[in-house]
């Protein structure tokens, strides 16, 4: 590839330090999620990152602060109130929401009870703050008996639908999902994401199956750096859940993925073979299975494994393509609870034969879009 490109992968929810207000989104200043986990996991092993300046960024045991750089390091500190994937990838892409989304400990009664009569399920299960794995395993049985969803949310702005898709056809939970948002907009609810959250029962325990989720997200209120490129003829490749972060707008091409080596495995092949001007990457599994389930061993296996493919990214780069890594928001696997946390992300820039260097505490996670703009615009 001979065009300019940037390739953007978020690490979800690797934040790197509380962000000053941590205490108005239930969190407080001990918050760090890649610290916390590197010392209670007993250190990470990321000899590429550490190259790049990732130890220069925090304190971080097993990653060491080295003189030269190979990229441009920093830390990123959101504006936009809220904590979630939406409110963070948004930001990174230029839209900063004023008014966090709103979350729900309860979806009101006459919410539900419009759900129930328009999806025609009958009847529904759950309807509390929970965490995934944990509620399907408390309400898999009245599931199989009553084949009513169960209905979940969590300090995120989120509702959630799971059921066993062999015992309820997956077609029929997408649809219900779509019902969901197009209610939760009429009603102006304010949710994020609705997101499919299929399982099955195998050895008599239900398994979420990854694969084939699905998030149905409000649609961006304003255009993101995303839509520029395009109004300018460039083209947007989104890998992960990008494509249902932004419903779409201002992404060219999809690739959905179950996982992060699914994701890490066709980010290479974009670079590669791609010739798309943005390659915008989410690797989910550092959120989805670790963070929120306070799993720092996990999160540090799933760290050094996207360790393992930067040189393999940087090989297959050309001279004008510029690689960007960096999160959304925290999830710190150490901390009280399951939810995400409000903290600051690190940001790494990686240019070929170009030297590195600390840019600073920038405020705002859309500095990522100023860079992509002055990059390929």
């Amino acid at each position: 590839m001979n065009k300019k490109r940037a390739i953007v992968i978020v690490v979800d929810s690797m934040g790197c330090g509380a962000v000053d207000d941590a205490f108005e989104f239930g969190d407080d200043l001990s918050c760090n999620t890649l610290s916390n986990l590197a010392s209670a996991a007993g250190g990470l092993k990321v000899k590429n990152l550490e190259e790049m300046g990732l130890g220069n960024i925090v304190e971080i045991k097993g990653v060491n602060k080295v003189m030269d750089a190979s990229a441009k390091y920093g830390i990123l500190s959101p504006i936009s109130k809220g904590k979630d994937t939406t409110t963070g990838h948004w930001e990174l892409m230029g839209l900063v929401l004023d008014n966090p989304f709103k979350t729900y400990l309860k979806f009101p009664d006459d919410f539900m009870a419009e759900f129930v009569k328009r999806t025609n399920c009958k009847g529904y299960l759950g309807n509390y703050p929970a965490s995934g794995t944990k509620i399907i395993e408390e309400l898999n049985d009245e599931h199989q008996k009553t084949k009513f969803p169960i209905i979940y949310t969590s300090a995120d702005s989120v509702f959630q639908i799971a059921l066993d898709i062999d015992l309820i056809p997956l077609e029929t939970l997408y649809e219900w999902c779509k019902i969901a948002r197009e209610l939760l907009n009429e009603m102006n609810m304010g949710v994020s994401r609705v997101i499919a959250r299929p399982y099955r029962v195998i050895d008599n325990k239900p398994q979420r199956q990854g694969a084939l989720r699905h998030d149905y997200s409000v649609a961006p209120p304003k255009d993101t750096v995303l839509n520029e490129l395009k109004n300018n003829g460039k083209k947007v490749l989104g890998i992960g859940k990008i494509y249902d972060i932004f419903v779409g707008s201002g992404i060219d091409e999809k690739i959905l993925t179950s996982g992060n080596t699914e994701g890490l495995n066709k980010t290479l092949e974009a670079i590669k073979n791609s010739d798309c001007d943005l390659i915008f990457v989410n690797l989910v599994d550092t959120d989805m299975l670790y963070g929120h389930r306070r799993d720092s061993i996990g999160y540090k296996k799933a760290i050094e494994e996207i360790d393992s493919y930067i040189p393999k990214f940087i090989s297959s780069m050309s001279e004008d393509d510029i690689l960007i890594i960096t999160a959304d928001h925290g999830c710190d696997p150490t901390f009280r609870g399951s939810d995400h946390t409000r903290e600051m992300v690190p940001y790494l820039e990686y240019r070929k034969n170009k030297s590195g260097g600390y840019i600073g505490l920038k405020d705002g996670f859309s500095y990522v879009s100023q860079v992509i703009k002055k990059h390929l615009l």
